[in-house]
């Protein structure tokens, strides 16, 4: 285990140490002093860091050392050197941040590219030199399909926040990315998580990786004070509006299971006097752009995000993260409260918990091994009216195979099942006797005896044949 002090004892060239020192840092992290050396030295790795450990200079800096050294003569337009795939478009924002801040002294180019934007500047951009490129699989798989960006020259490939790119489903679009790259390159794969996933994608990427792991696997940081409120659905958000205003919380990263609840928060938020914004894969990049810049800036109190598109948010100092609904997945809510006590700095997370989330907050706590502490909300009183303001900040829930709440409700005969009907005119329900054919008349042709029993009395858009015939399916 590498034991560093500074970065220049790393071996970094002189001008990322200018670059590194007017960004204000002096004494790297754990994950920066163990991975920067390994890459210098060329070989595979495989990184695993809690979020917010400096992941992202723990590889951009020596690959842009790297890049650097082996400069040598112009390469073709649109023929980066380097490839950096992440699975969000803020990532892949943060990360070629990071390039252009540690590299501005170094004679490499850079560039982002994500969907969500018109593709027509990327294609503009790709027509210069590119060494170092930053793209989301999606719109990284466009460019190819124009025939705007070639891929055969890629000497470093780093898939950062690859934990989450195969959580999101990527996984084909890896290996289609994969596919077109030459085999001789150096592969770089950073994650929040060491998950059985991940490792599987390890053996069939690297060659002898080095492996660096700072913390233990799926542990929230110890500087994030932690705990929870226990508390209705329905007076949720009038109790996060209270402890804003009663703990005065000028900065807040709000997290919610949908991009419907985070809009709903928003605009409730908005409408009782505190700023804020919702930001998720709905809306335009540009508007998430504006929301983020808002946030960092001071001039939103509070941002409401989804899981997916809060990935890759980097602010500093950020004291302040709530879940208002808790993850459906525990390991996300590691990712959650990481975003806040972030580089030494302590910061805390408060969940709010109803009867219905009991068994993913123990999920929770299972995985983090540690029980989190319950808080009472002293002087919180609900209003009256706390039911028909706030509302419920969960989408209406689509009954199973498709029906929908708001039909009308069938008659039902005794013992609960639906009555037998009768059709337009009056005539027998299908489940009476068909009459006899008259004479030249051919036979009307009955159900199967598996279809009679289960048709009688049915509509044909509710029979069986489109459900499920599970016992129980279609109940809450």
């Amino acid at each position: 285990m590498t034991n560093q002090t500074d970065f220049a004892s790393l071996g970094l060239a002189e001008p990322l140490l200018r670059a590194i020192a007017e960004a204000g840092y002096t004494t790297p992290t754990p994950i920066q002093a163990q991975a920067i050396p390994l890459v210098l030295a060329g070989g595979d790795l495989l990184a695993a860091a809690q979020t917010g450990t400096g992941k992202t200079a723990g590889f951009t800096l020596p690959v842009l050392h790297r890049l650097a050294a082996e400069h040598t003569h112009p390469r073709a337009a649109g023929r980066p050197r380097c490839l950096i795939l992440t699975p969000t478009r803020e990532l892949a924002a943060q990360v070629e941040e990071s390039v252009q801040t540690y590299g501005k002294h170094l004679p490499l180019t850079s560039m982002v590219m994500f969907g969500g934007v018109g593709i027509n500047p990327q294609i503009a951009a790709l027509r210069k030199r590119v060494d170092i490129l930053v793209a989301t699989p999606g719109r990284l798989l466009d460019h190819v399909g124009q025939k705007t960006l070639d891929l055969s020259g890629v000497e470093i490939l780093v898939l950062d926040e690859a934990d989450r790119m195969l959580d999101m489903g990527f996984i084909r679009d890896i290996r289609k990315v994969l596919a077109l790259l030459p085999k001789k390159r150096q592969n770089l794969l950073f994650s929040a998580t060491f998950s059985d996933e991940i490792r599987e994608l390890a053996n069939g990427l690297l060659h002898n990786p080095g492996c660096v792991e700072v913390a233990r696997r799926n542990t929230a940081s110890e500087l994030v004070e932690q705990s929870v409120y226990t508390i209705p659905q329905k007076q949720k958000r009038e109790l996060l509006a209270w402890l804003i205003r009663e703990r005065q919380w000028f900065q807040v990263l709000v997290f919610t299971r949908t991009k419907h609840g985070a809009n709903k928060l928003a605009e409730y938020l908005a409408k009782h006097g505190i700023p804020a914004a919702a930001i998720h894969g709905n809306k335009s990049q540009s508007a998430r752009t504006r929301a983020l810049a808002d946030f960092k800036d001071g001039k939103l109190q509070v941002l409401v995000a989804t899981d997916i598109a809060a990935r890759g948010l980097d602010i500093d100092q950020l004291p302040q993260v709530v879940n208002f609904e808790l993850p459906n997945v525990p390991e996300d809510y590691v990712h959650r409260i990481g975003r806040t006590g972030r580089a030494g700095a302590s910061g805390a997370a408060v969940s709010l918990v109803d009867a219905e989330e009991t068994k993913l907050l123990a999920a929770i706590e299972r995985l983090i091994k540690r029980r989190i502490e319950r808080a009472v909300p002293q002087g919180f009183v609900p209003s009256a009216t706390s039911a028909d303001d706030a509302g419920d900040d969960r989408p209406p829930r689509t009954p199973p195979h498709g029906r929908h709440e708001h039909k009308r409700p069938r008659h039902t005969a005794e013992g609960g099942r639906p009555a037998p009907r009768a059709d337009a005119h009056g005539n027998p329900p299908r489940n009476k006797q068909p009459r006899k054919a008259a004479a030249g008349e051919q036979p009307a042709r009955g159900p199967r005896r598996d279809e009679a029993r289960s048709d009688a009395g049915r509509r044909p858009s509710q029979r069986p044949a489109l459900f499920s015939s599970k016992p129980g399916d279609g109940k809450r």
